[in-house]
């Protein structure tokens, strides 16, 4: 019991950094044919390859920002905000993330992801300091999964990295130029073939994992919408994706859902994320070893 509710926990937060982070946000508003963009907004890019790579270039250029989140799944929202660094080989995020009524807060540093958990659950677990580590060198397979995954995910939090997937396997089905949060912006539609990106969104999954999805997916022709506002610095400012057809696929039924929405602001705000105190923080491993597993 004590191992599912961590293991509950511990996914919500993984599906948080695995989707980035982003808060629901005002959609596009197209703006008058024949309107002039703002001065510095060029032209929409042809193809998700041009894209992806501008797109890069400015946040490797902003190395930073706050983030924000709303993403909804099986009849669950979870929503977060935050900040993070998009430093190549060493992202840092803290995220403080609210489902179900619960806040749990995170932080991902030199690898290592720290989870703040609520009271009750921590009682569960049969432990009084607020802060669990999963360990990216620990030897016990939960804590490897988890770890692997998070480490994967922190990557992940940087928005280029899944420019990049949608450059391997997606498509640019239209786009214009629109008005978002008082910005011209350019609005990207895009799809992404989830057969092309199965490498991209299954390598950080345990093999039984992955075993499964391509099982249920094999033969399926499954496309995943997908929208992108990037300023006239080419730097996203919100991304939406709906992953419904691939959860409906793997067997969620018709009601299966699995939509996200992430915004990033404040590009280049100054980013210090530290771990917590040593005395406040459990080692995921060692306690499994002391529940018996």
């Amino acid at each position: 019991m004590r191992k599912t509710t961590f293991a509950v926990a511990a996914g919500a937060a993984l599906a948080l950094v695995l989707t980035g982070c982003g808060s629901k946000a005002e959609n596009g508003t197209a703006a008058p044919a024949g309107a002039k963009p703002e001065l510095g907004l060029a032209a929409p890019f042809s193809n998700v390859i041009e894209l992806a790579t501008a797109s890069k270039q400015g946040t490797q250029k902003s190395k930073s920002s706050k983030v924000s989140m709303e993403m909804s799944a099986a009849g669950n929202t979870v929503t977060a905000q935050g900040v993070a660094s998009y430093e190549p080989g060493n992202p840092e995020m803290s995220m403080t993330m609210t489902t179900e009524g619960q806040q749990m807060e995170m932080r991902l540093v030199d690898k290592t992801m720290y989870i703040k958990m609520p009271a009750a659950q921590l009682a569960q677990l049969g432990t009084d300091k607020p802060w669990v580590k999963i360990s990216p060198d620990a030897d016990d397979p939960m804590s490897q999964a988890l770890s692997g995954s998070m480490s994967q995910a922190g990557d992940n939090s940087d928005p280029t990295k899944m420019l990049d997937q949608i450059a391997e396997a997606g498509k640019i089905v239209s786009s214009d130029q629109t008005t978002l949060d008082g910005q011209q912006v350019n609005h990207y539609k895009v799809e992404i073939d989830i057969a092309k990106a199965m490498d991209k969104f299954t390598q950080s999954m345990p093999a039984a994992s992955k075993a499964q999805l391509e099982q249920a997916i094999k033969g399926k022709d499954i496309k995943i919408p997908a929208e992108i506002w990037v300023d006239k610095n080419q730097l996203p400012l919100e991304i939406t994706m709906d992953e419904s057809s691939m959860m409906q696929a793997m067997g969620a039924g018709a009601a299966g859902t699995g939509k996200m929405t992430l915004k990033y602001s404040d590009w280049g705000t100054p980013v210090t994320v530290a771990a917590p105190p040593a005395d406040q923080v459990t080692d995921l491993s060692a306690m499994l070893k002391k529940m018996g597993g």
